[in-house]
């Protein structure tokens, strides 16, 4: 063969080599850029594997989002930053707000206020006024109702019990309406109702124009008052609280899904509501419990339900994380003793009934200020558990808080003879003491 051609030849081999050398260099690169799935990309890399260039990069994973930065979100007056246009959280049992965020503007109550039927219907179960098995018809005007409902059929009987499920776990309208009308007569004056038990509760800044949070001129409350009714709700009702963490419930053959996606995603959620008008946006108030401790949150004015979904998880779990509780007191500690007159003790201890926490940031050292007030000394005979003054507790954010303080001990009065030579002893000496 001539020499000429073997050249010829081997030019051409090299070419095509170059070529297979420059495609496979490109797809990789190409390949860096991409962000479809997995499989698509290993499907659009295949060819190329099968030449390798020396020159070319392997091709990288795709970069993983970037996680959202809490200094970029809008400031809160209290804590961190939050998306919501309102947010508040509380230790109910320290009285401590870690979240501030507008909590006392006025905004859309949505069917957060349903809450507050809840409550109603609570009271009115724990007075023995009603029964879960007492039973409510179905009015025209609570079959019309729209939005979400629990689908009742016009002249039918419901149970109290099924209402509840149907208003908690449904968000059920219709079943609102049907309480309001069968406590009050119409849902106008249960609303009347709804507004003075709140400001007796303490919702200072709240006003119900109906049963269900269904939009409403001069309607209104506050994240900071719906706080105040979750607690209440917790507190005062704690066997009937367990109907907020169902998660699901089957009426009329419908099955629905309770939309407070927290009791699934976010451990030791418990309860409360969610909300949506298009006025406040979408909003809830969630409780969670972890290892004894309780916080609750409320939030309002995000834009869809998987960004309330994220956002009060993601504030849920920071509250958790970054603050801690510590105990001052336990139950029947002595914070101080009293002195005692005319009694066979001359001083009595002053405990407190109940724990006293505090709440501060993890890992910080606390230091409270702790003062107990009464007006000494106490007169014998004394009696164990008579309340007789307070300890005032100095948090470290300012704030004082103050808890009950009783006597720790019976103390008997004196014999006739102890209590004259007692009283001659004042008299004669006491004012040099």
């Amino acid at each position: 063969m001539p020499v000429s051609l073997r050249i010829n030849r081997l030019r051409t081999v090299v070419a095509m080599l170059a070529a297979f050398g420059i495609i496979g260099a490109g797809v990789a690169a190409y390949a860096q850029q991409q962000e479809q799935p997995r499989q698509k990309q290993a499907q659009a890399q295949k060819p190329a594997s099968r030449a390798k260039s020396p020159t070319a990069p392997p091709a990288k994973p795709p970069a993983s989002p970037a996680p959202l930065k809490v200094e970029a979100l809008p400031p809160s007056q209290i804590g961190i930053g939050t998306l919501a246009r309102q947010g508040f959280m509380v230790d109910p049992q320290t009285s401590t707000v870690m979240l501030f965020k507008d909590a006392d503007q006025p905004m859309a109550p949505s069917s957060m206020s349903k809450m507050m039927t809840i409550y109603i219907i609570f009271e009115e179960l724990a007075a023995g006024r009603l029964k879960l098995d007492s039973h409510f018809r179905v009015s025209e005007r609570a079959r019309a109702m729209g939005g979400s409902r629990m689908f009742l059929e016009l002249g039918s009987e419901v149970s109290v019990e099924d209402l509840i499920k149907g208003i908690i776990i449904l968000s059920g309208n219709d079943a609102c309406v049907v309480i309001a009308e069968g406590l009050s007569g119409s849902e106008e004056s249960f609303a009347d109702r709804m507004t003075k038990r709140g400001r007796e509760l303490g919702m200072t800044k709240t006003v119900f124009k109906n049963a269900s949070g269904w939009p409403a001129e001069g309607q209104y409350t506050t994240a900071r008052d719906l706080a105040v009714l979750a607690w209440r709700t917790i507190d005062d009702y704690p066997k009937l609280y367990r109907y907020y963490s169902e998660t699901s419930w089957t009426y009329n053959n419908i099955r629905q899904q309770n939309r407070n996606r927290l009791l699934k995603i976010t451990p030791g959620t418990d309860g409360l509501k969610t909300g949506h008008t298009e006025e406040g946006g979408y909003g809830q108030t969630t409780s969670a419990i972890r290892d004894g401790r309780r916080l609750i949150l409320v939030v309002n004015g995000l834009t869809s339900m998987a960004e309330r979904a994220q956002e009060t998880s993601r504030l849920m779990e920071w509250g958790f994380r970054e603050f801690t509780n510590t105990t001052i007191f336990r139950a029947g500690d002595t914070v101080a003793e009293a002195p005692v007159w005319l009694g066979v003790q001359d001083k009595v201890p002053l405990v407190v009934a109940r724990a006293v926490h505090i709440t501060a940031p993890a890992g910080q050292a606390v230091t409270p200020r702790v003062v107990a007030r009464f007006d000494g000394p106490l007169t014998a005979p004394i009696a164990k558990g008579t309340k007789v003054g307070t300890a005032a507790v100095t948090l470290p954010d300012g704030r004082v808080i103050e808890y009950p303080l009783e006597t720790g001990a019976d103390v008997a009065r004196m014999g006739v003879v102890g209590r004259v030579a007692t009283m001659i002893q004042y008299y004669l000496f006491g004012w040099l003491t």
